[in-house]
């Protein structure tokens, strides 16, 4: 199994490539809420030259009252292209390097019927090659961006219980084996510990080199998600904490050649809830 369209680019690309017309950089760093500076002002003090900010928590649907859940395609299309992003544009993503959310957006991107791409190693691979980075807020042109939602590449919380009995998909947890096993508490406040009984566990940072924060070889993919107990020829939908960085397991096995694994967006947030779903606790 092969990756066909590769989704990362390499910081050589994007900087001979930074002053074409047509690309548009997007800072999409993330951070768990609490945690400072925040991820805008980070954006504010340091970014790539022109990269617009992408925000995860205001791009979304806030009728919801769990966090960062997607938007409607009417929304996304509007926050787009605010940013000055249009249909036709190549789109580069990035985040602060640990992989914590560019891979979110390139699966919201996705989803909303556009392929982009994301810089491998992002801000932090950027910075150490020494190239230039600028400050300040880059307010582009707004333009028309059309969104059209597929509803196949997300889960929701009604599928995924039913498939406890199906056991149709199958579902990898990206949190630290810490929290699927249910040993320590939760970082957000009244949730249960543990996880959605039959799925498994691969920690999204096994797949990063955290040094250079460059995502493994193929190869290297490949053995983490076979050790973790994945068939690659079953359906497979990635969780997490609340749906941000599942997304980098999603991208590690759309680069696998596997490219319709679906995101549960609500994940642990949803079903760790005190009146949820039922929960299992201890190793997979």
């Amino acid at each position: 199994m092969t990756a066909t369209n590769d989704p990362l680019v390499s910081t050589e690309w994007l900087a001979a490539h930074l002053n074409d017309p047509d690309v548009r950089v997007i800072d999409a760093s993330f951070k768990m809420p609490g945690v400072l500076p925040l991820p805008k002002d980070d954006y504010l003090a340091a970014h790539i030259p022109g990269a617009v900010f992408f925000d995860v928590d205001a791009v979304s649907d806030h009728s919801n009252p769990l966090p960062h859940m997607f938007p409607s395609a009417e929304q996304f299309g509007r926050d787009v292209g605010g940013l000055g992003i249009g249909n036709d544009d190549t789109v580069v993503l990035y985040d602060s390097g640990g992989w914590v959310a560019a891979p979110r957006v390139w699966w919201m991107f996705l989803s909303f019927g556009k392929d982009v791409r994301i810089l491998n190693g992002g801000l932090k691979k950027w910075v150490a090659e020494g190239r230039k980075v600028e400050k300040g807020q880059v307010t582009p042109k707004p333009v028309t961006f059309k969104a059209t939602f597929d509803a196949r590449r997300t889960r929701s919380m009604q599928q995924l219980v039913a498939n406890l009995a199906s056991r149709a998909e199958q579902v990898i947890d990206a949190r630290a084996n810490e929290r699927y096993q249910g040993k320590v508490a939760e970082p957000r406040a009244g949730l249960r510990s543990g996880h959605i009984p039959g799925s498994l566990s691969l920690p999204y940072n096994n797949l990063f080199d955290a040094a250079t924060g460059a995502m493994k070889s193929l190869d290297e993919l490949r053995a983490a998600f076979s050790g973790a107990g994945v068939k690659f020829d079953a359906p497979i939908v990635t969780s997490c904490g609340s749906g941000v960085s599942a997304a980098v397991l999603t991208l590690a096995l759309y680069r696998l050649g596997v490219e319709n694994p679906a995101l549960y967006d609500g994940s642990w947030t949803e079903w760790g809830a005190a009146d949820g779903p039922p929960v299992a606790t201890g190793p997979a």
